[in-house]
C-alpha cells in the first residue's frame, strides 16, 4: 500500500478509492443507506465513487482511507478492470497512474511514462473512453454532497437523490481536491479567447487549425472535449510552450467537471 503513495509522490492525507467487482462487494465494506443504494443501482458499473461510512475497516486499510472513518468505493465499468477484480475477489485501491499533481493519463503509453517503472505488471485496456476521473459523492449525514464533479453529472445525480449540497468539510474525503492538480509543466491560462505569443492553445468549437492548436472538440461537444482533455494537455505541454491557454468551456453538464480540472491545472479553484 505504501508503495502506491511512494510511486505517485502522493500525500498521505489524500485517500484512495477502493474498487470492487459489484454492489454486493461494496455493501460488505461500506455502510450504504437507501440513497447510496439508489445511486449504486443507477450508475454502477460506471464512473461514480460513493463515499460512505466504513463497515469493515479491515477490508480497506487505514492508510488507504487516510485515517478517515469513511471509505471511497466504486464499481468500474471497464470489462478488464472488472475481470481483474472478480479474479482477485476483494477490493483493489487504484488511483490514476499519474504522478501526484500531474494530468491524469488516459492512454497506456502515458500511464507507463508516468509510473510504469514502479509497476510489477501492466495491463493495456485501451484509451479511456470518458477521459475524466469518476464523480465522487459523499453519502453521510445530511444531504448528499458532490465532492468531485465527473462523468456522472450533477443533473443525473439529482434525478436520483435530489439537490446536492456543497462539499464543505467533506472535501477531504475525496481524491483530486488539491488546489494545484492535473497540472502540466507549462502554466495553464483558462478562459482564453485566443492564444498569445509562445502559447499553445486548447480550442473548443470552431477554430482555425494551426501550429500549437489542439481542438478539444471542433463541434463543441462536451463529451469529446472531456475525452481529449488530459491527452491534449500533455500533447500541448510537449511542444514546450510558455503557457497553455484554454478556451472557455460551458459550465453545464460535463463542462462542470472539465472546468474543475482546468481550474486546478491552473492552480486555483473558484
Amino acid at each position: 500500500m505504501a508503495a502506491i503513495f511512494e510511486a505517485k509522490g502522493r500525500p498521505r492525507f489524500n485517500p484512495l478509492i477502493a474498487h470492487v467487482a459489484d454492489a454486493a462487494a461494496a455493501a460488505r465494506i461500506a455502510a450504504f443507506d437507501e440513497r447510496a443504494r439508489a445511486l449504486a443501482e443507477a450508475f454502477w458499473p460506471g464512473p461514480l465513487t460513493i463515499v460512505a461510512p466504513v463497515a469493515d475497516a479491515s477490508a480497506v486499510c487505514d492508510l488507504a482511507r487516510a485515517g478517515l472513518e469513511t471509505v471511497a468505493i466504486r464499481v468500474p465499468g471497464h470489462p478488464l478492470a472488472r475481470a481483474v477484480l472478480a479474479a482477485f475477489g476483494g477490493p483493489v485501491v487504484a488511483p490514476s497512474a499519474n504522478r501526484s499533481g500531474r494530468p491524469s493519463p488516459t492512454t497506456f503509453q502515458d500511464a507507463f511514462a508516468e509510473t510504469g517503472e514502479a509497476c510489477a505488471a501492466v495491463l493495456d485496456g485501451g484509451p479511456c473512453q470518458v477521459g475524466l476521473e469518476s464523480t465522487v459523492v459523499a453519502v453521510l449525514d445530511g444531504p448528499v454532497r458532490l465532492l468531485r464533479p465527473g462523468a456522472v453529472t450533477r443533473a443525473q445525480l439529482e434525478t436520483v437523490v435530489g439537490p446536492l449540497a456543497q462539499a464543505d468539510d467533506d472535501a477531504k474525503r475525496s481524491p483530486g481536491r488539491l488546489a494545484l492538480h492535473y497540472a502540466p509543466d507549462a502554466p495553464v491560462r483558462i478562459n482564453a479567447r485566443a492564444p498569445g505569443a509562445g502559447e499553445a492553445f486548447l480550442a473548443f468549437g470552431p477554430w482555425p487549425a494551426g501550429e500549437g492548436v489542439f481542438n478539444l472538440s471542433p463541434t463543441g461537444d462536451l463529451a469529446e472535449a472531456a475525452a481529449n482533455l488530459f491527452s491534449y494537455l500533455r500533447a500541448a505541454d510537449r511542444t514546450g510552450p510558455t503557457t497553455i491557454a484554454v478556451a472557455p468551456i460551458p459550465d453545464q453538464g460535463l463542462g462542470e467537471a472539465i472546468n474543475d480540472r482546468l481550474r486546478r491545472a491552473a492552480g486555483f479553484v473558484g
